[in-house]
């Protein structure tokens, strides 16, 4: 056999390393050009290796060297070769959400006792750089529909092709070897360029007659020299992906490398792969050009009330969330208004079971006094969440049921998102239960229906203010927008807010110059500065970039934009603050949309849809009255997610909450006759409860008498370095055996939320919402160390399984704690609203967070001076950050301190009344999973039940 280096020159080399230096030129210089375009542009590939195997290792480093070359960030995730594979889901999972990664690869092989399918599949097909994924393999047999990614080496084959410019259509192709990373994809490759193809393999039989007869030959076997020369037609194109070394004791390395075809073929063949030097250097290229591809496509796609319990039923073992729920009749609505005292006129019945509370109570209850006001928060969650939703009901069922104390539970409104998708409901659970959670957890009153329509209505409405001034003139403007009639015209109520916020003078339609009516009617919307997004209430991660206006009729108008989930949108942040209707109008009023192209912002009454939006909203301000399972109330309203708003149930709620359960005017609430008002903010106390002081106090005007901080022995023993708690995965030994060095460790965490609710003066109880796994000692030691950090007091609840009766002992903490005498120098904000915008977020960052430092972006730095310039820097901050960490990142678990705070972006929400930045990536259309909660729901056709809600 010929060396490879001695091949004579009969056929014309397909010189892969040329090609490929030729392809990541291109793509440096297509990396370079595009971030001159866009400067956040920045591609980004992970590498995951388990294990350190060199051969492995030098591949990576490859890759690196070759990502720098050409403008890539390269991220090498190496992990320890005794990994288990949920703890590998976790990092993929991890990455896959991380939208500032493109592309993901995992360097194969893994140890033995991991997936290789199963980690392949489990990045997220649109970041599956090599293209092994099964969807987009699968994608290349069919003809209509395109994968995300190419699998590299086969890419690289055709590349070759094309560069030499040889034609496929038409000619009969062999290819040899099956593999689903060459074989199968390079048939179909070379099938959807018209060749017709002949896959053949192992057990194929006469190879030698179908080579012999083909005019393109690609050989991936993995047998060297496997096809013979004299197999080859002469004339016939050869791609040799084969890589084998051999023994020969003449080289310098013992060995030389052969391909899976003779090296003589070179003499036959027009066209033929080297090796080395052919496709090799073509799969590193063409994993570049995956990785840019998919950044490129990822960049444009981001008085006193009577008492009346309802008893419960205990059952052991204790029966699903909807068995229960069914199990327990509710008390009729309207028997349950009666109970509050509430007029006829106070209250609309929607069904039997829930009703709209008017605001009309506030007024006629505006001298009594008010309840004694409990706010529940939580430690840093595991993604299971830690019951804090089951022990606000739980401790208002408690206080309710068992301490007969008037007490009312405030909670927010499930968003059908995650109903459907992977969390589930948030009615509590077990035998602590908003009834019916069915109602609860689906359409509700409309709420939620009402905040899209309103959102999406300003969105149409701003598009369409931007098409028609396009397209018009002042004066045709003019015109539409103050039609004349019966011989004048008038001007409409938002056109005279206008002239006024804009300074015009004039006070009739005729007196206006040319120059009045073009500042009145022409708003001059900047189409790259709309920063007002439709929304949906469901999970829907392929509307998170999209293009609108592409229809012929919309003229050229097309522009990039994106949905959120509903309860981020800034009118359910304004539901959830506003105090009064006429409050909530004007804050739907001044809600910005977009600028103009000189810079001035453009509000809602700006466009002139505030009065519709209020009309469509005026119901919803209303909140939405029920009861628990043992018959305590509970008020249902609004839902504004923790992590990217201030994550807290409606002020209006626990205002008419608060003086349902407060004293009559004149007298003063004794430990025995005051009522509870139990409200819920979402998260950790680092995110929701730090709002609920900062912004919901702040706008309400209420103070807190007590915090509970809900625990779980769970995810203490995660923040002490447990292996990660992943979503429809058994729980580790560590979490289901006693283990009190990883829950001392974790502890630290807890002791951070502690710490931080006595900062801001409330005192702080901690409740450990136990499972069936968690031990005496175990549940001993958090009291413990929890009294030792300054807790008021910690207790042990077991709500899932007794309800009410199982947090008797934490209601009656929670009584001492809020008739304790106050302190003189109690309640208090952490930060005065009218200090500068960063060092307001650099008080929550190294006061609640523990960050040594705060980064900004250079978008952040000009919208921070862009707001102070607008006025806009006198109010709280609503930092959008992941729940499960102090940190902006969410690996960072138990209780980091020193670190940076990135913020990437900052946005200001005025209807809602806080400057929002944004730490690190934050998503704001969650996706469905593979197996969404909708599997399990169904509707019983015989009964009309529905089954599997939860």
């Amino acid at each position: 056999m010929q060396d490879p280096a001695q091949q004579p020159a009969s056929a014309v080399r397909l010189d892969g390393k040329h090609i490929s230096e030729q392809v990541r030129a291109e793509l440096k210089a297509d990396v370079a050009a595009f971030k001159a375009e866009h400067p956040a542009f920045q591609p980004k590939l992970v590498a995951i290796q388990v294990g350190t195997r060199s051969d492995s290792s030098v591949y990576i480093r490859q890759k690196s060297k070759a990502c720098q070359e050409i403008g890539i960030e390269f991220e090498h995730l190496q992990l320890d070769d005794t990994i288990q594979q949920n703890e590998l889901d976790a990092q993929v999972d991890r990455i896959n959400n991380d939208p500032r990664v493109h592309g993901i690869i995992v360097q194969l092989p893994v140890p033995d006792h991991l997936s290789t399918k199963h980690i392949v599949h489990s990045i997220l097909p649109e970041k599956d750089v090599d293209g092994f994924h099964a969807e987009n393999i699968g994608h290349l047999s069919k003809r209509a529909t395109e994968p995300f990614f190419h699998s590299c080496t086969p890419l690289g084959c055709i590349e070759l092709l094309k560069r030499y410019n040889i034609d496929v259509a038409g000619k009969s192709a062999v290819v040899v070897g099956r593999s689903d990373i060459v074989g199968s994809p390079m048939a179909m490759m070379l099938n959807n360029m018209d060749a017709t193809v002949t896959l053949c393999h192992s057990r194929s039989t006469d190879i030698e007659k179908r080579v012999r007869d083909a005019d393109i030959v690609v050989v991936a076997i993995g047998v060297p020299e496997f096809v013979k020369a004299d197999w080859i037609k002469p004339g016939a194109v050869v791609i040799d992906v084969g890589m084998n070394a051999r023994d020969d004791a003449t080289k310098k390395a013992g060995y030389r490398w052969v391909g899976d075809v003779e090296a003589e073929a070179v003499s036959r063949a027009a066209f033929i792969t080297p090796v080395p030097g052919g496709v090799g250097p073509m799969t590193v290229a063409m994993l570049l050009s995956n990785v840019v591809t998919g950044a490129k496509r990822q960049f444009a796609a981001a008085t006193r009330i009577a008492v009346v319990p309802n008893p419960l039923h205990l059952r052991e073992p204790v029966p699903s969330d909807i068995a229960i729920a069914g199990e327990q009749k509710p008390k009729p609505i309207a028997q349950l208004a009666s109970e509050l005292n509430l007029a006829a006129a106070e209250f609309e019945p929607y069904g039997k079971h829930a009703a709209k509370v008017t605001l009309g109570v506030l007024e006629r209850l505006q001298g009594a006094g008010n309840g004694r006001y409990v706010v529940v928060t939580g430690i840093s969650p595991t993604p299971l969440g830690e019951g804090k939703s089951t022990v606000t009901v739980g401790l208002s069922q408690a206080l309710y049921a068992h301490l007969h104390k008037p007490a009312f539970a405030c909670i927010r409104q499930p968003s059908q998102g995650p109903t459907f998708g992977i969390k589930g409901g948030a009615a509590g659970g077990g035998y602590a239960q908003v009834t019916p959670m069915t109602t609860m957890n689906l359409h509700l009153t409309g709420d939620i229906h009402a905040i899209t329509a309103a959102n999406n209505l300003v969105a149409a409405a701003v598009d369409a203010r931007r098409f028609h001034e396009a397209t018009q003139t002042d004066a045709q403007l003019f015109s539409r927008l103050c039609p004349q009639k019966a011989g004048s015209r008038s001007l409409a109520k938002p056109l005279l807010r206008r002239m006024q916020r804009v300074g015009i003078a004039a006070t009739s339609a005729d007196s206006l110059t040319d120059a009045d009516i073009s500042r009145l009617v022409r708003l001059d919307i900047d189409p790259e500065r709309i920063t007002w997004r439709r929304v949906l209430d469901t999970n829907d991660r392929f509307l998170r970039e999209i293009t609108v206006g592409e229809a012929a009729t919309e003229r050229g108008m097309a522009r990039k934009t994106g949905f959120d989930i509903s309860v981020a949108s800034e009118i359910m942040a304004v539901l959830a603050l506003t105090t009064s209707l006429a409050d909530m109008r004007e804050r739907l009023g001044r809600m910005v949309v977009a600028f103009s192209r000189s810079g001035v912002p453009i509000t809602c009454d700006d466009i002139g849809v505030t009065g519709a939006l209020t009309v469509l909203m005026k119901d919803a301000l209303s909140p939405t009255l029920m009861q628990t399972l043992e018959g305590s109330p509970v008020f249902v309203h609004a839902g504004p997610f923790a992590n990217i708003a201030h994550g807290n149930s409606s002020i209006v709620a626990d205002r008419i909450a608060l003086k349902l359960v407060g004293t009559p005017p004149g007298e003063t609430a004794t430990p025995e006759s005051a009522g509870y008002v139990v409200t819920e903010a979402g998260f950790g106390a680092d995110i929701g409860f730090e709002k609920f002081v900062n912004i919901k106090c702040r706008a309400s005007g209420l103070v807190p008498d007590a915090a509970v901080i809900v625990a779980t022995v769970r995810a203490l023993k995660m923040h002490g370095g447990g292996p990660d708690v992943v979503p429809g995965r058994p729980l580790a030994d560590e979490y289901t055996k006693e283990n009190l060095v990883l829950l001392e460790r974790g502890f630290a965490n807890l002791r951070r939320h502690i710490e931080n609710v006595q900062k801001v003066g409330v005192p702080a109880i901690v409740a450990i919402n136990a499972f069936s796994t968690d031990s005496p000692a175990e549940l001993d030691l958090v009291r413990r160390l929890a009294r030792e950090a300054g807790a008021f007091d910690a207790i042990p609840t077991h709500l899932w399984a007794k309800g009410g009766a199982g947090a008797t002992e934490l209601a009656d903490s929670v009584v001492r704690c809020c008739n304790q005498p106050k302190p003189a120098d109690g309640f208090r904000f952490l930060y005065d609203s009218d200090l500068p915008i960063k060092q307001k977020i650099e008080i929550i960052a190294k006061q609640f967070y523990r960050a040594g430092s705060v980064s900004y972006s250079e978008e952040a730095e000009k919208k921070i001076a862009q707001f102070a310039e607008n006025g806009w820097e006198k109010m709280p901050i609503c930092m959008a950050k992941t729940q499960y960490s102090f940190s902006a990142d969410p690996a960072l678990k138990c209780a980091p301190e020193g670190f940076d705070l990135p913020i990437r972006d900052i946005r200001a929400s005025l209807g809602a009344g806080f400057i929002y930045p944004l730490c690190g990536a934050m998503q704001t259309l969650p996706g469905l999973p593979t197996r969404p909660c909708f599997y399990d729901i169904d509707v019983d056709p015989e009964s009309g039940d529905i089954v599997g809600l939860f």
